[in-house]
């Protein structure tokens, strides 16, 4: 079986491919495109996978992701690609120097949807906290200042940090147990 999944971030394509291959062989198709404004991830992903779905004639994989903090109402969110070029992680360290709720959580949605047909989602969440400080090199986007629950350090500090984290894994793999095992 093949998905193709349409993203211009090629860190998701390497966490996607990690997830579901060899089961499921996961073809990049390497393209911008514009998305809903929404406060809501499995909304976004599921309108992007159909409206793909429908321009390229074949069956699509969309995914939008956030990171969510608490102690700014959920800013990020959905925004989190924009704000990251915008003001990057010391923009975001700055906004929290008086906040004490560092509580904070990554959501995936993933959307699997066929030309002219209903968009179907799978959503993975991952809680954590939201560092004092960047910590790390490693992964991509917010990793380092993101402390996963259960841990000391951030993702950024995490070699391989891609095998560990669960929030996008969790809907890649709702999604591998749908097209898989449900479908047939």
């Amino acid at each position: 079986m093949q998905i193709n999944l349409v993203t211009s971030n090629k860190n998701k394509v390497k966490e996607l491919k990690a997830y579901l291959e060899p089961g499921i062989k996961v073809n990049h198709i390497g393209k911008e495109y514009k998305e809903l404004r929404s406060d809501d991830s499995e909304e976004i992903a599921k309108e992007s996978a159909q409206r793909l779905a429908n321009e390229l004639k074949k069956p699509v994989v969309a995914e939008d992701s956030g990171l969510f903090i608490k102690g700014l109402n959920g800013f990020p969110g959905t925004c989190s690609k924009y704000v990251h070029q915008r003001i990057g992680l010391k923009g975001i360290l700055k906004l929290m120097e008086d906040i004490d709720d560092r509580e904070a959580f990554y959501r995936s949605a993933i959307a699997y949807c066929e030309p002219k047909k209903e968009p179907i989602s799978f959503l993975g969440e991952e809680k954590g906290a939201i560092s004092e400080e960047i910590k790390g090199s490693y992964g991509f986007g917010h990793d380092p200042i993101f402390i996963p629950e259960n841990s000391k350090k951030t993702y950024g500090e995490t070699e391989k940090c891609e095998n560990l984290k669960r929030f996008r894994r969790k809907a890649a793999e709702k999604l591998r147990y749908y097209l898989l095992e449900e479908r047939q």
